[in-house]
């Protein structure tokens, strides 16, 4: 597996682009996409499974079922949630819209949405507009850079990767990317049952059955670690879309060599933009990984790292530079998980070195400075290890800053 370049308009047959056409009328910012193939598509999808779906949830849902989608329109300004009937009536416009545009059904159309909850979504200008996206569909970089300038909201950091791997004797690629720095805790669901959104294409030949199957392992291990405020948004989804043109032999089965290969490249794809999304945090200045080994079993492991991650105290720690370790075991005993809390023990990990401030439940000698200096770092480690088996897991985060309630004490104006 490689690196590329290309993001989502890499796998071949794919094209994207991104205009602005006013959704948010205070922005000059791109705010409407589209990424879609020009053949058919296998396609899978997982979704918030916050109660409160966004209207494009709840169309995406639909369309998705049967498995068959070639295209996605996606706006950012408005995340077209708790709208009502007028609201769902919007997401359909914006599928039917699309499905003009590029001659396909609108049942062959996923929308996504994100941006501020409650507000009408004025679907007219993405009606008048979406000509104009039309002419602006890529199959290059510069297609793919525009759809992802206009996905982002909140973000600074950009949030893609493509790779190329081989299946039998031929080249396959993913590109990936995605949005979201707050209101970043995603719960997704399989599609059968600010906001984080990630899109994916790929030019391998695979069932749905295998593509579902592939996501929802990449998704379990990647998206679903991420926490930023604790915060599941309405509008939670990730989307990957299939057509096949590297003519590989089709994956149909799990227990297959190419199944492995193909599961692992979009497994590592989702977890380095997962990464990312954690690093871009609104008003972050830290990435945050925590790791618990030695659980009983990685359920067990996932829930206490997720507790840390996700504590208001340590990550206020964090960006303090405070070796403050009792509020990791303090956000681990309420994570609901049963474990021995005299066995657990607390190092911290960065560049700059590492520094153990806990063992067996209790506090050990430490050079503050030094912890200073660890957990100084714009990466940090926090390590524990609570000597039981061999489950361990790994999950991101970041630290809360002044920014943070900055940026949302007056997202709406």
């Amino acid at each position: 597996m490689k690196e590329i370049t290309g993001g989502i308009c890499a796998p071949r047959g794919f094209l994207a682009g991104g205009i602005r056409c006013g959704i948010k009328p205070t922005s000059q910012k791109k705010d409407l996409a589209i990424i879609c193939s020009l053949t058919p598509c296998t396609a899978a999808a997982m979704f918030t499974t916050n109660k409160v779906k966004a209207a494009c949830v709840q169309v995406s849902q639909e369309n998705i079922k049967d498995g068959k989608v070639r295209a996605v329109i996606v706006n950012s300004g408005n995340a077209n949630a708790c709208t009502g009937p007028q609201g769902l009536a919007a997401a359909k416009k914006m599928a039917e819209a699309a499905a003009g545009i590029l001659q396909i059904d609108p049942s062959e159309v996923v929308v996504a949405s994100t941006g501020v909850i409650g507000v009408p979504l004025p679907v007219n200008l993405i009606e008048k507009n979406i000509d104009t996206l039309k002419a602006e569909l890529r199959d290059d970089v510069l297609g793919h850079e525009a759809a992802l300038e206009a996905i982002m909201t909140t973000d600074i950091r950009k949030k893609e990767i493509a790779v190329e791997i081989e299946l039998g004797g031929k080249t396959v690629r993913i590109g990936v990317m995605a949005k979201g720095s707050g209101m970043i805790h995603p719960n997704m669901e399989a599609a059968k049952q600010a906001t984080m959104l990630a899109f994916a294409t790929t030019d391998a030949a695979i069932t749905v059955d295998a593509l579902e199957a592939c996501l929802q392992n990449a998704v379990k291990k990647s998206f679903n670690r991420v926490t930023v405020d604790g915060d599941t948004s309405t509008n939670d989804m990730i989307v990957v879309l299939a057509n096949g043109k590297a003519e590989n032999p089709i994956i149909n089965s799990e227990q297959t060599a190419a199944y492995e290969v193909f599961s692992a490249a979009l497994e590592f794809v989702c977890v380095t933009l997962a990464r990312m999304v954690a690093r871009d945090g609104e008003g972050a200045t830290k990435l945050i990984t925590v790791t618990v080994a030695g659980a009983d079993c990685e359920q067990a492991a996932e829930a206490l790292a997720m507790s840390v991650a996700s504590s208001s105290l340590v990550k206020a720690a964090c960006f303090g530079a405070d070796a403050n370790w009792g509020r990791v075991l303090c956000a681990m005993g309420y994570a609901g998980v049963d474990f021995f809390p005299d066995e657990a023990s607390v190092v911290f990990k960065s560049r700059a070195g590492l520094v153990q401030v806990c063992k067996d439940g209790v506090t050990v000698p430490f050079d503050e400075k030094k912890a200073k200096e660890v957990l100084s770092e714009e990466e940090i480690e926090i390590l524990i290890d609570l000597k039981g088996t061999s489950a361990c897991i790994s999950v991101w985060g970041c630290d809360l800053t002044y920014d943070y309630v900055k940026i949302n004490g007056d997202y709406r104006s």
